[in-house]
């Protein structure tokens, strides 16, 4: 994540659908909780319950859903086979970029 300037991770499962979600702050947490932090596996700090848009949602709604959750990104995700499988990032950064590309 520090090498690449990724502020977080989708998690799958073996399977490839959506597992959770882990972000610089969840590794921070795992930092804090233990000096183990690095033998620790994902789903200890990762975030289970992922709020998500598909690929047909608006971008107003994505703004909502991060205000009202307070989070900086929604996952986007493709049901396939009753299963969220996720096919892309939208963060609160990208939502800015755009909106200011707009304005100009």
């Amino acid at each position: 994540m520090v090498d690449h300037d990724i502020s977080c991770l989708v998690v799958t499962g073996h399977d490839g659908y959506l597992a959770g979600i882990i972000t610089r702050n969840d590794v921070l947490r795992g930092y804090l909780a233990s000096d183990e932090w690095q033998r620790l596996p994902v789903g200890d700090y990762m975030t289970r319950d992922v709020i998500t848009v598909t690929p047909e949602d608006l971008l107003s709604t994505v703004a909502d859903l991060l205000l009202d959750h307070r989070i900086h990104r929604v996952v986007v995700v493709r049901q396939e086979n009753g299963k969220p499988k996720p096919v892309a990032v939208v963060s609160d950064t990208d939502l800015i970029y755009h909106m200011m590309k707009e304005v100009k």
